[in-house]
């Protein structure tokens, strides 16, 4: 090489450099999905709204998908974006479609899905359970089935675990009705449409309140897993993130919580207090839902809350009188009537916006550090024995080394009042601390069958038109 050419390639170098570089930056690869997804700031999460998925209650979106879906958004750094389907065929044509980075629908692991999505590890189980109407006669094998009407939704690991039963037993004649929702589905069988539905167990929790008269009678697949499904041919950067993240969250035993949370008031009524609930809903409700709605915008509380704690305290109704002498919708004492103003206690307006009132006076004189929900549980148990009680159950608390701010363990010193044993450790004396847990897991209980209820099909309609 002359020693000419070698300086002209010299000269050359550096733009032949720059120009790799540029050219370099036009074929670099956008980066992995999970790269992407953080880059935009955005998880985009496509789901079935109902009550097992998402849902809306005094803090806005809520519900056992949406509030692990909420958690791996936060884990990647980012926003949780949701994209709502009517139905499971809608949620995999949008998925697959690319419009959502994966679905978070309650799907259940099926051979099918495994072959057409690509599935994540399970975060729960789930049992398909076979409904049937009380006062009939219980079905406990697929026989009894024969010749009968079964309800599923269109689209639902169930709709094929009742083609592959029929597949296996051809002598097995039945009329299938299929629905968009697990509401619809139950809702022929109470109304006579159909002898029985397919449902899952967790579907069964959450509705066994609003379906008082349905009943499961016999188990035909256990131990289904539900998981996240993501559509096949992606780098499988996120779907490996989202594994991480689920095995993570089941082993330190969040997912377990998360479903006691959602799930776990299923023995909180029995079916007596439950059929009550729902006819007093319809009949009883409707005439307070406005003064539940006023006070609890004065007062800055969920109207649903006022009116569990109505309900628990007198079942809606004005006239209640306790054998203590205590009335009205709020159940006051004379001395709360007195101390809130209240020149009436059967007057259902100043007895709701009094019991509102002095429910905010409870939860503003707890310690700031105390948040929420404990914050207004606690609130709630002060309003049934009292401040003064109340506190003494936190100081118990703390001595026997819990946590005072935190309702799991100061209802478990609640009961600990009316022991003899403690009597030397209360300032305010002995009290029915028992009655007072009691009393927060009746109001709770309560209250999520409000929130479920408004945002049902069924029961939605009338709730909202009293607001109007």
């Amino acid at each position: 090489m002359t020693i000419r050419l070698r300086r002209k390639l010299l000269a050359w170098a550096p733009l032949v450099l720059l120009a790799a570089l540029i050219l370099g930056l036009f074929l670099r690869p956008s980066g992995t999905a999970l790269e992407r997804i953080q880059a935009r700031g955005e998880l985009v999460v496509v789901t079935r709204p109902s009550l097992t998925t998402v849902y809306g209650d005094e803090n806005g979106s809520t519900g056992m998908e949406y509030e692990l879906a909420r958690g791996f958004a936060e884990r990647l750094g980012v926003e949780l974006r949701l994209v709502e389907a009517d139905d499971l065929a809608t949620v995999q044509k949008l998925l697959l479609a690319g419009k959502a980075d994966f679905a978070a629908a309650g799907l259940v692991i099926t051979e099918q899905r495994r072959q057409q999505l690509r599935l994540t590890t399970p975060y729960q189980k789930v049992d398909t359970l076979v409904m049937y109407r009380l006062g009939e006669p219980r079905p406990n094998t697929l026989v009894d089935l024969d010749g009968k009407s079964v309800a599923v939704v269109s689209g639902s690991s169930n709709a094929d675990l009742l083609e592959q039963a029929r597949a296996a037993q051809p002598e097995l004649k039945l009329d299938v009705y299929t629905g968009t929702n697990v509401e619809q589905t139950l809702a022929r069988v109470e109304e006579g449409e159909a002898d029985y539905a397919l449902i899952n167990s967790n579907d069964y929790a959450i509705h066994r309140g609003l379906f008082p008269d349905l009943a499961a009678g016999f188990t035909i697949g256990a131990d289904q897993g539900l998981a996240w499904a993501f559509a096949p041919g992606s780098d499988g950067s996120l779907y490996q993130a989202a594994q991480r993240y689920l095995t993570q969250q089941n082993a330190i035993g969040a997912t377990e919580q998360l479903a006691k949370r959602f799930y776990g008031h299923v023995e909180r009524f029995d079916l007596y207090s439950a059929r009550s609930f729902i006819r007093h809903l319809d009949d009883r409700l409707p005439d307070y839902t406005n003064a539940f709605r006023d006070a609890a915008e004065d007062a800055g509380f969920d109207w649903r809350l006022l009116a569990a704690v109505a309900y628990q305290e007198s079942l809606w109704d004005a006239g209640a009188i306790s054998p203590t002498g205590v009335q009205g919708l709020m159940m006051l004492t004379n001395q709360t009537a007195r101390e809130m103003g209240v020149t009436d206690r059967t007057d259902p307006g100043q007895s709701i916006h009094a019991g509102a009132a002095y429910l905010r006076k409870l939860h503003d004189r707890m310690p700031e550090r105390i948040a929420e929900p404990d914050r207004t549980w606690l609130a709630l148990a002060a309003y049934n024995v009292g401040f003064g009680h109340l506190e003494d159950a936190r100081v118990l608390t703390q001595k026997q080394g819990g946590d005072p701010d935190r309702w799991q363990d100061v209802k478990q010193r609640l009961p600990m009042l009316a022991k003899p044993a403690y009597a030397g450790q209360l300032r305010y004396g002995p009290a029915r601390g028992g009655q007072a847990v009691a009393y927060v897991r009746h109001v709770r209980g309560y209250y999520d069958l409000l929130v479920w209820a408004e945002n049902s099909e069924r029961h939605r309609p009338t709730l909202v038109a009293t607001a109007e």
